[in-house]
């Protein structure tokens, strides 16, 4: 009975650094999409919320990469060392698989891949906006099937919000001068994003010795 309640809990500690791995990779595609976008001119009215996306995204990867690296040796049960886990395999596993199909979802809706790999210094800034619009579009419809996306604030940017005591460390990033003890009142100058459901697609691939290709290379034949 203590063995299966074990192995209980180790497969729900796996799953929840699978899910933490998924997001923290998604969230670093969102980041170098934002950091894209920041080097197109007529994108200079938006630097500051740019920017402020930026931080925000980077904040939630660094969350995400720590909770994913799970429990440390030393808070390791008796138990769970006694009942000697298998050794890691190098094969690819159901969690990658689901987040590079989830990569080609960004891929075939966005195009985002070719556009994170081409060189823009290139081409003008007319070609890279025309190609962020279509990355921008497909990339959103795609996110929005697979996340429920929410503002963490529901008030516009630049009004006055309170921050209760108790609040969550990773939904909430203050800036300037810090004194005393929550709650605090201050200018919202990012609403911040979360989710609170994640739909990754399930994944049967033919061969377990490789991750599947985020997209196929295309042939003509002649």
């Amino acid at each position: 009975m203590r063995q299966s309640t074990l192995m209980r809990v180790k497969r729900e500690l796996r799953l929840n650094m699978h899910a933490m791995k998924a997001i923290a990779i998604i969230v670093v595609l969102l980041l170098v999409v934002v950091n894209a976008l920041e080097l197109l001119p007529a994108a200079s009215a938006f630097q500051r919320y740019l920017s402020g996306g930026a931080v925000a995204l980077s904040l939630v990867a660094l969350i995400a990469i720590l909770v994913g690296r799970g429990p440390s040796r030393d808070n390791r049960s008796a138990g769970a060392e006694a009942a000697r886990p298998m050794p890691v395999t190098t094969r690819a596993n159901q969690a990658d698989a689901e987040i590079v199909s989830f990569l080609a979802t960004l891929q075939a809706r966005g195009r985002l891949v070719d556009f994170l790999m081409e060189d823009i210094n290139a081409h003008d800034d007319a070609q890279v906006g025309a190609a962020a619009r279509v990355v921008h579009a497909g990339c959103k419809t795609a996110l929005l099937e697979h996340f429920r996306i929410s503002p963490v604030r529901a008030e516009s940017e630049g009004s006055t919000v309170q921050v209760a005591a108790g609040y969550s460390p990773d939904e909430y990033r203050l800036l300037g001068k810090i004194s005393g003890p929550a709650p605090f009142s201050g200018v919202l100058v990012h609403h911040g994003w979360k989710t609170d459901a994640v739909n990754l697609p399930r994944v049967l691939w033919s061969s377990t010795d490789r991750l599947p290709a985020i997209a196929p290379a295309e042939v003509e034949l002649r």
